[in-house]
């Protein structure tokens, strides 16, 4: 290739934001790159090209046959390019020098912006089914700049293709801020390759609020709906699955499916991956099944995403047998317990000797009971002995008495 020729030399290139602020506003984090040739340049024999090389945000280059580009990028901290052309005559390349220009950085207080900008789209059923039987909607979140004032106030704005629209609901922090935005329909269109350009600016009597861009890809923000109308039978040992797929603008051939088979029993999950919407699966007769089933777009529509969020769980099985199990082996437990601790109530209070006191005995002497009379008869001139023994309990003393 050779260097520089001078009749190239006197190329120029001027950049300028487009930004205007109608519905089919171009200038949301775009920026229109437009250049005239050389009038000395020769035009005949000759391919003219242009090699566009962008510097900030980030480093991008490509060439093309026109005067004039656009290209998408943040704006908020300024952009750079540069243009240069190339000469093809037969099989030689001659370039010429490059012509630069930028643009300043937005202006606005350091630590003023938004932070942490996140957005999601959601594929919901059109009212005006006729039409267009589906739209886009759109959710952002943010939060406030670690040195925004008080007072500071947040308006996002969206861009998608040459559609732009400003929020009209916003959630608020304590404050009274707007932090989240809320388009329950958009022009977006989410078959479209097209990048999604977020823009929010903000005003504030104690400061100057730096605006902020970012840009979305449509298939990586994209939140697949659950597929609908899911059904479940139990033929013997078969268990037969299908369902519908997702509300979305993209036909049935275009989703694959993620299904989830929990045995609750046994904690046992089964999980496929399938190209259809129907599946077939050998169970056994004595447990309970959860069945859930989500989607994804395929990369044959678009670019691949995220996987939607799960179909609510449908139970199958036998659910009244573990019940019963559980319950041959709660009931009793329970009432042994029960009976523990009331026995144990009784014990401490007294109870039973208060409802079911003793009944009272005669009271006698021990020692009267022991006591044993003996009399011996002797003759009738003889001596009466009468004999007395006392016999007590161990401990105590043995007496005898002697009369004569």
């Amino acid at each position: 290739m050779l260097p520089t020729v001078l009749i190239l030399v006197g190329s120029w290139a001027t950049l300028q934001a487009d930004l205007l602020s109608d519905k089919k506003a171009t200038g949301i984090a775009q920026v229109l790159l437009h250049w005239d040739p050389n009038p000395d340049q020769e035009q005949s024999n000759v391919e003219l090209r242009y090699h566009v090389k962008i510097h900030a945000p980030q480093e991008d280059d490509y060439n093309t046959r026109k005067t004039e580009s656009k290209y998408v990028a943040p704006l908020h901290n300024g952009f750079a390019a540069s243009v240069r052309s190339i000469l093809r005559r037969s099989h030689f390349f001659l370039a010429s020098s490059w012509v630069s220009a930028e643009l300043k950085a937005s202006p606005g207080s350091s630590g003023t912006s938004v932070m942490n900008l996140t957005c999601a789209t959601n594929t919901v059923v059109s009212s005006h089914t006729h039409v267009k039987p589906y739209q886009v909607s759109l959710r952002c979140t943010w939060l406030v700049g670690k040195d925004a004032p008080e007072d500071t106030q947040y308006f996002l704005y969206y861009r998608f293709g040459v559609w732009t629209e400003e929020c009209q609901e916003y959630s608020r922090d304590t404050l009274n801020r707007n932090t989240a935005c809320w388009f329950p329909r958009t022009f977006i269109n989410s078959k479209g390759f097209e990048q999604l350009a977020v823009h929010i600016n903000g005003s504030s009597k104690h400061a100057a609020i730096k605006p902020f861009d970012q840009l979305f890809t449509p298939h990586s923000i994209d939140q697949v709906n659950p597929p609908r109308n899911v059904t479940v039978e139990i033929e013997e040992t078969s268990l037969y699955i299908q369902w519908e797929k997702p509300v979305s603008a993209f036909p049935v051939h275009c989703f694959n499916y993620e299904l989830k088979i929990h045995n609750t029993k046994n904690g046992y999950f089964q999980m496929e991956k399938l190209a259809t919407n129907k599946f077939i699966s050998k169970i056994d007769d004595v447990s309970t099944y959860s069945i859930q089933v989500r989607a994804v777009v395929s990369s044959f529509c678009r670019a691949s995403g995220s996987w939607g969020e799960w179909s609510q769980p449908i139970y199958v099985g036998k659910e009244k047998k573990p019940l019963a199990e559980w319950r041959l082996i709660v009931f009793p437990a329970t009432a042994c317990f029960v009976l523990f601790i009331f026995s144990l109530i009784c014990r401490v209070c007294h109870i039973w000797i208060k409802l079911f006191p003793p009944v009272p005995a005669p009271k006698s002497n021990i020692k009267d009971l022991l006591v044993v009379t003996d009399y011996e008869k002797a003759a009738w001139n003889e001596t009466k002995i009468e004999v007395v023994s006392c016999v007590e309990e161990a401990g105590f003393e043995v007496m005898e008495n002697s009369m004569f």
